[in-house]
């Protein structure tokens, strides 16, 4: 193979062909603004799995701030890294260093497993007398396993070890290697782009969805493949939802301090790789192919993918992090630092650092790796985890940041699904409501005022009724609709909902932090018991409060987003910040007694309820409370009156009517009305005059253990009282004149 002056676009490695269509070569382009000179290392990997430098090649070309060379001869499947010169100056900004492997930011895939320790430190170690530790003698010592514990744990606290000493000990050993793939673009089905008022998302993690999924076979449990199975699809297509929210699929490495307590980051939330499809999901050696038949499995049976994306901070965390390829190819570049000691790194996302998406190349990062996902991997969308790091200019965050403008006009990305998390933990994070076109967004006050609601707090009718109604007072003074709120009551952060019912404190001592991480209030309630119980009183009441928050997230104006596992009431022990837990905490249980069965029922009669009514499919907010207009979206009191400020103004009240109308393009008429009850006593209702000849049809009741009514057929008259027992939910349909039922046209 020979060296010669390659490219600068596209970045990463790329297979180049002639004419003919024959392999010539390999084309490498690394951006660094401040190195000094970049080695590109190729290796092979013997049957011991252990790695052999062929050769290294200086890369001779820097053009645009872009190191890059032409390597005539290579082919896909050579294995790389690079060793990058330049200043180790951390006040400025910089730490590179040669003797570190690092990892190509763009790669598509990747051989070898991380061995993590101190040797993957930029920095030297010292002791508790401040003289360095030499890893390669560690390495010998009898003492190494408590030595090596000792080390590790540094970066949790800082106490020992020095940034600002280079680390001379090589880690290439330890480091997975880079692999030059020949891209092919996605071939599977794909789905026209269409607006997410139509979406039941459903938020799942691909090992814990599937790790003991019931008759997936063993060799597919915790994959991509067992995730895109038959059996797998089958089960989400019974359910009714229409797209799935992954977890982060990108390549991830879990924290030291992790791995010094012998656990992983099981969520996934500390990316290195943006490219590269999770290796440990793979069940097959072509991570890259099976991941696009997981997709157009899913496609073919009418399921959208969303992929949860992290590009608000990288797995090499603080300055005493480690160094996997950002930190060593341009630390100063990559990473937002303090101005005035750029030794330090801004932490505005909790987790150690924060990526510089202001800066040009960054944000071409970001963006080559979105386009990547949607042309070749052929995903449908996007949730931004901490998005409004994303958004955050030198003065800010910035509705029009350049991140935001990039998204907008890229042809490539104008079909996929946009859905921020709207908050992070640095100045002016929570952006609730601000994000620009064409973004949703995680609604969390809808969670609070639902989780409220039902658990019986004072005064959360007026609150209630903005949840309801699709957070119009949040997201419609820039021009959005409903479908911007994504409304949920669980997700991965958080209690499931069968835990919502049944702990009213967080129990994470399995985590190993003395039960002091995950969110401290919860607005949950345990009715009587902390945790499991047998009393039959106590499971009824919590089995019926979960029916009432599923119906209420359902039947809401917005997106509706469920948990996976929540069909079912699965548990996860009163964990609400199940990140570390690889376990059988994290994994769905997938039980089979009569209780998940039931909820399972209810929630498939449920989402078709939601799925075949168009009230949910309103493109723009209703303000009209006229029952007679086109749509009308309008509030009633549990006597059948119209809602005034002096009904809203009752703290004590927890009861309320809410009636949805909409006109079809065919004219015909679609109105629901749901008779919400969160008090502990059973009460009447009675129906609201609303518009003359019209009945009403029972279509679901939270009193019943599958959400069907007892009396299905019978139709109610206008001022009709029904009995509506204490803290439930009843949806009633509204049966046309000469209609035989909702929904049901007469033969005449």
């Amino acid at each position: 193979m020979f060296m010669r002056p390659g490219q600068p676009y596209p970045l990463g490695s790329s297979v180049v062909k002639d004419e003919q269509g024959q392999v010539i070569g390999v084309n490498f382009a690394l951006f660094s603004a401040n190195a000094t000179e970049v080695e590109l290392c190729c290796y092979e990997q013997d049957s011991g799995g252990h790695w052999r430098e062929l050769e290294r090649y200086i890369l001779p070309e820097y053009r645009q701030q872009i190191w890059c060379g032409f390597l005539e001869g290579a082919a896909a499947g050579l294995c790389y890294g690079y060793r990058v010169k330049g200043p180790y100056q951390p006040h400025l900004g910089h730490r590179f260093n040669p003797n570190k492997l690092l990892m190509d930011p763009y790669a598509r895939w990747f051989k070898g497993t991380l061995q993590p320790g101190p040797w993957m430190l930029g920095y030297a170690r010292i002791d508790e007398q401040g003289k360095p530790l030499d890893v390669e003698c560690l390495l010998e010592s009898p003492e190494f396993e408590s030595e090596l514990a000792q080390t590790q744990g540094v970066s949790a606290d800082g106490n020992i070890g020095d940034d600002t000493l280079l680390n001379c000990v090589d880690n290439a050993w330890a480091v997975p290697r880079s692999v030059v793939v020949e891209e092919q673009a996605f071939s599977g089905k794909r789905l026209l782009p269409q607006s997410l008022n139509s979406e039941v998302i459903f938020e799942l993690h691909v090992k814990g969805f599937t790790q003991q999924f019931p008759d997936l076979a063993d060799e597919l449990r915790g994959t991509y493949a067992g995730l895109g199975s038959p059996q797998v699809i089958e089960y989400l297509q019974s359910l009714g939802v229409t797209s799935v929210e992954l977890l982060p699929v990108h390549s991830f490495f879990s924290e030291p301090f992790l791995d010094d307590k012998g656990m992983t980051n099981y969520w996934g939330y500390n990316s290195v790789a943006f490219f590269c499809p999770h290796r440990s999901y793979c069940a097959t050696d072509d991570g890259i192919q099976e991941f696009q038949q997981m997709v157009d499995n899913f496609h073919q049976a009418g399921i959208r993918v969303i992929l949860d994306v992290v590009y608000n901070h990288t797995a090499e965390g603080n300055r005493l992090g480690p160094s996997y390829n950002f930190r060593g190819i341009d630390n100063l570049s990559y990473y937002r630092l303090y101005p005035n000691d750029k030794r330090f790194y801004i932490n505005d996302t909790g987790c150690g650092n924060c990526l510089d998406i202001s800066h040009p190349r960054v944000l071409q990062l970001v963006m080559d790796s979105l386009r990547y996902w949607v042309s070749v991997m052929g995903v449908d969308g996007f949730r931004f985890d901490l998005a409004s790091c994303l958004g955050r200019e030198p003065k800010g965050f910035d509705a029009g940041a350049g991140f935001f403008d990039a998204l907008l006009q890229d042809p490539i990305l104008s079909g996929a699904a946009m859905i921020a998390e709207p908050w992070d933990i640095g100045p002016g994070g929570y952006q609730l409501g601000q994000f620009p076109l064409p973004f949703s967004e995680w609604n969390d006050r809808y969670r609070d005022t639902v989780r409220r609601f039902w658990r019986g707090d004072h005064g959360m009718l007026p609150e209630l009724a903005k949840r309801l109604h699709g957070s119009g007072d949040l997201f419609e003074h820039s021009g959005r609709g409903p479908c911007s709120s994504v409304n949920f009551i669980t997700s991965h952060d958080g209690f499931t909902l069968n835990d919502i019912v049944s702990y009213e404190q967080r129990h994470n001592e399995a985590n190993g932090e003395e039960n002091r991480d995950g969110h401290h209030e919860n607005f949950s309630a345990n009715y009587g018991v902390e945790g499991d119980t047998d009393e039959p009183e106590i499971l009824a009441i919590r089995q019926q409060q979960q029916r009432n928050i599923m119906a209420t997230l359902l039947l809401s104006q917005g997106v509706p987003m469920m948990l996976a596992g929540d069909e079912q009431s699965n548990s996860q022990r009163g964990n609400n910040n199940a990140y570390c837990q690889d376990s059988n905490i994290g994994w769905i249980d997938w039980r089979q007694d009569e209780a998940a069965q039931q909820m399972r029922s209810f929630c498939q009669r449920l989402i078709s309820l939601r799925r075949q009514s168009a009230v949910f499919q309103t493109r723009e907010f209703i303000h009209s409370a006229n029952p007679k207009d086109e749509h009308a979206l309008g509030w009633y009191d549990r006597h059948g009156d119209e809602m005034t400020w002096k009904h809203w103004a009752e703290g004590n009240c927890r009861s309320l009517q809410l009636l949805m109308k909409t006109t079809e393009a065919d004219g015909r008429v679609e109105m629901l009305l749901i008779m919400m009850h969160a008090s502990e006593e059973e009460t009447e209702f009675v129906i609201p005059e609303i518009v003359e000849g019209y009945r009403w049809q029972a279509l679901l009741t939270t009193s019943s253990a599958i959400g069907l009514p007892q009396d299905t057929e019978s139709c109610f008259e206008a001022g009709t009282k029904l009995s509506v027992s204490a803290r439930s939910l009843i949806l009633l349909g509204a049966v046309m004149p000469g209609e035989q039922g909702y929904g049901r046209r007469s033969n005449a």
